[in-house]
């Protein structure tokens, strides 16, 4: 059975509450929120990509 990665799962779950977050903003019609929920995934997913990234280099993966 595998491990959990947890920092992993963190990032997952914080990307869904950004994608959540982009259409709640579209049913306020909030331009601001949408483009700030925009903004948090990209900058989410990107620091959950880099920290994939570390862990192969460091064979925890």
């Amino acid at each position: 059975m595998k491990q959990i990665k947890w920092p992993l799962l963190a990032f997952a779950i914080a990307a869904a509450l950004c994608m959540m977050g982009i259409g709640v903003a579209i049913a306020e019609k909030s331009v601001v929120g949408i483009l700030g929920a925009i903004l948090l995934l990209i900058f989410t997913m990107g620091f959950g990509f880099k920290t994939k990234k570390k862990m192969r280099e460091n064979g925890l993966l």
